[in-house]
């Protein structure tokens, strides 16, 4: 839950325009060489945490926001509302590992699978064995407590969490019903901004003033269905002794929005396990003095309270994979893939064009050294502008994985621009990006031409789907006021859900065709 601000408050109920090209993820490089045999995974201990810092935490004190993450003694955190602030926090913390791409933060190195589909990233926990994690923030408006204290029915209150949040959450549980059935653990982190079936059961109704009726709040059934231990609960299992309340937190006083003591309290974030993964504590940082607060900090930066899980886990071995530890760079910049391969004779990696074959199109061929694991570095200071791909080859030269990124020339920043430069009044509006970092919720919005989007009101809208470089039409399906009237608008690409602008494009509407 937060204030209604940036676009992802406003989604319309339907699914997201579909964009086309690969995810970005911003890591640093895994700095050192592996070739002994991996060790067989052995549990360790491994605390997950989640943490909604509100604004990117800058608000009321970005300092505070470090503060609670280094307390919490959290490893691994997933971050909602970053709003740009991912790789500031992970300096902050003096933490070398993160993905702006799902607002991540670890103390180990973290591996942007191919194939991951903006979902899930690995966690390098130990040499070549690996966690997975997704992160998630699910819509918040219309919000069911809210709803349940008006007075809408049980019926109604279901009904429209199954049409707005469950489809959000069903992309990550399918994912990770592939992760599970090859025995890698799975976290799923989140601001699921709707309660736990376990939180309004029978015997809580009445002990807060939103819980007049137990609800199966369907996101919370779903995600245990697929195989997941909500881990607070599972350590607490009474909410009546244990609330474990997370939203609203009583954070100071800002302008525009503030919960308020008539908001109803309830726990909404939550790390979520499955697989090898049991949760043997769980603790909820917030206010320092709270009821209920396990650690606390003053002042507390954020509406959110964060939760922290520890866990005994049993990493699995990484799956085979190649990797870019970058994957929008210039030109002149080291390109640095990690890859996990069976480890035999004359396997390689090789760098080609997007969709081109290494056996006749490879820039650039390096041998693995036939070790299990590693990280192989290419000189980039010859090679074009341009999108290619990493290919993992076994010993014969058939092709094992594939991952794509992307060059850029030095010094130049993001490109949006539109496919003409008028549209007759209701014609779909065609736009194209490139050289984007990628972060979890870039976004396309169209203003009136040369609007200042941290005044102006934005008149339609998309998620880019956190890709470097795609494309999508915006249409009568777009969210926002589609067609526009005849006039000259704007089109920008914005920055992780803020109103930063990275790059803009004019086009205008017309009457009539």
């Amino acid at each position: 839950m937060t204030a209604v601000l940036a676009p992802r408050w406003r989604r319309a109920l339907r699914a997201p325009i579909a964009v086309l090209a690969l995810v970005a993820v911003s890591l640093v490089p895994l700095a050192r060489a592996r070739s002994a045999p991996n060790a067989a995974p052995q549990p360790i201990t491994l605390k997950v945490a989640e943490f909604n810092t509100e604004y990117g935490g800058i608000h009321v004190s970005f300092d505070k926001v470090i503060q609670a993450i280094r307390k919490s003694g959290a490893d691994v955190v997933g971050i909602e509302e970053a709003q740009g602030h991912t790789a500031r926090m992970a300096r902050a913390l003096g933490w070398p590992y993160y993905s702006s791409r799902l607002q991540i933060l670890s103390k180990f190195p973290v591996i942007d699978p191919p194939g991951g589909n903006s979902i899930y990233v690995f966690i390098e926990v130990a040499r070549g064995q690996v966690v997975a994690i997704e992160n998630v923030h699910l819509p918040s408006n219309p919000y069911g407590p809210f709803w349940v204290k008006q007075g809408y029915s049980r019926a109604d209150v279901i009904a429209k969490e199954r049409e707005l949040r469950l489809p959000a959450v069903r992309p990550s549980l399918h994912a990770a019903e592939g992760l599970i059935a090859q025995g890698i653990p799975v976290f799923l982190t989140g601001d699921f901004n709707t309660p736990s079936w376990r939180d309004w059961t029978p015997q809580m109704v009445g002990v807060r003033d939103q819980i007049r009726y137990p609800v199966k709040w369907p996101v919370s059934v779903a995600v245990e269905r697929a195989g997941f231990v909500d881990s607070y609960r599972d350590v607490h299992p009474s909410p009546l002794r244990d609330p474990g309340l997370t939203w609203w937190a009583a954070r100071p006083r800002l302008p525009g929005w503030n919960p308020g003591k008539t908001a109803p309290e309830d726990r909404i974030d939550f790390v979520y396990a499955a697989g090898a993964a049991q949760a043997t504590r769980s603790i909820i940082v917030g206010e320092r003095g709270h009821v209920g607060v396990d650690v606390g900090v003053s002042p507390w930066p954020s509406d959110h309270r964060a939760t922290v899980s520890t866990f005994e886990v049993t990493p699995a071995v990484t799956p085979v994979l190649v990797a870019v530890q970058q994957r929008l760079l210039p030109v002149g910049k080291d390109v640095v893939t990690t890859f996990h391969t069976p480890g035999v004779a004359d396997e390689q990696v090789a760098v080609v064009p997007a969709g081109g074959d290494p056996a006749t199109d490879a820039i650039d061929t390096q041998p693995t050294g036939a070790a299990a694991d590693g990280t192989l570095t290419f000189a980039t200071d010859t090679w074009q502008a341009g999108d290619y791909e990493a290919v993992l080859l076994d010993g014969a030269g058939g092709e094992l994985s594939r991952i794509a990124f992307w060059l850029k020339t030095p010094g130049t920043g993001p490109v949006i621009a539109t496919g003409m430069s008028s549209y007759a009044r209701g014609e779909p509006i065609d736009v194209t990006w490139s050289n984007v970092r990628g972060e979890r919720w870039d976004w396309i919005g169209v203003y009136h031409r040369g609007a200042n989007p941290h005044v102006a009101y934005y008149l339609l809208w998309a998620y880019t789907g956190a890709t470097v470089e795609g494309s999508l039409v915006l249409d009568d399906n777009a969210n926002g006021r589609f067609p526009l009237n005849a006039g000259k608008y704007s089109v920008y690409i914005l920055r992780d859900d803020g109103y930063v602008k990275m790059a803009g494009a004019d086009f205008t509407i017309t009457s009539a065709n």
